[in-house]
């Protein structure tokens, strides 16, 4: 065993920001091709004709309204079909969240962003992390994520609406 005086940790260190590195680059590699397909069965039957009836209808509801969980429900065997299909939903699976992936949580979060942008409105978060019985930590590391997403938009000048639920007055 090498005495701690002559140790130098640089090749421990080198070697190890390569592993981390290909793991990083590995799970990017994950993401995009999640990219690449996501949500792919909406152009197909039975999803498309059910999409082209409701998507117009969901994009002026808010979320959990009333109105928004009677489309939902009237949406019926598409959006089962939407959800069976689909893994980045919690419905995917039985015990809804708890049965995700990291790759499948990451995809139904950027989800949430692109709806909440497309729509010009906040990510609404409590109502998701009751919906889908969210964990605090969980919706902790989504809200501080939100904030992150919005700074670094605002100082790249990004013209995006900001996703994180308002700061409380």
């Amino acid at each position: 065993m090498n005495n701690a005086k002559d140790y130098d940790c640089t090749q421990d260190v080198l070697a190890h920001r390569e592993l981390v590195r290909q793991f990083m680059c590995g799970f990017a590699e994950m993401l995009l091709g999640r990219a690449e397909v996501h949500d792919e069965s909406k152009l197909h039957s039975p999803e498309k004709e059910m999409f082209d009836v409701y998507r117009p209808k969901l994009d002026y509801l808010k979320h959990g309204s009333p109105e928004y969980e009677q489309a939902l429900s009237e949406m019926g065997e598409g959006l089962a079909h939407h959800y069976r299909m689909n893994r980045h939903h919690p419905q995917h699976f039985e015990n809804g969240i708890a049965g995700m992936t990291l790759t499948d949580v990451i995809e139904m979060f950027c989800d949430w962003c692109a709806s909440a942008q497309a729509k010009g409105q906040r990510v609404d978060l409590a109502y998701s992390a009751t919906r889908f019985k969210i964990a605090p930590e969980l919706e902790s590391i989504f809200l501080n994520t939100l904030n992150e997403i919005d700074f670094v938009n605002e100082s790249n000048g990004v013209p995006v609406t900001y996703l994180s639920p308002a700061s409380p007055k």
